[in-house]
């Protein structure tokens, strides 16, 4: 190769090395201060902001609705249902048999407990 296909480049030297006194990053230009920010916000911003933090708001209500609350009443509920209809059959079936609950706070907490078991 010959020395004339090579091209060198010369950088100024404060340019290639990182600052190394105090007082030259003092100088380096700052970010916007908070209030210069809050004033070029319009009213139309912060209210749009609002409303995109709302319907997030809302749309996690809904997902803790949907994926929680609403299996968890059904499937208690749809259990009470089932234990209501197994008894009037068996009344029907064989009028002999009598099914009492005979403690209705026992009842409730284990139809509770049995429909968080597999949540």
């Amino acid at each position: 190769m010959s020395d004339s296909s090579y091209i060198e480049a010369t950088f100024p030297s404060s340019a290639s090395s990182p600052p190394s006194s105090p007082s030259e990053v003092d100088s380096l230009p700052s970010s916007p201060t908070t209030s210069s920010l809050e004033d070029e916000t319009t009213d139309e911003e912060r209210e749009s902001d609002a409303e995109r933090e709302w319907k997030e708001s809302l749309q996690q209500l809904e997902l803790l609705l949907t994926m929680v609350v609403v299996p968890y009443v059904g499937k208690y509920f749809g259990r009470k249902c089932a234990y209501w209809g197994w008894a009037k059959f068996m009344e029907w079936k064989y009028p002999d048999v009598e099914i009492v609950v005979t403690s209705k706070n026992t009842f409730k907490g284990t139809g509770v407990v049995e429909a968080a078991a597999s949540l």
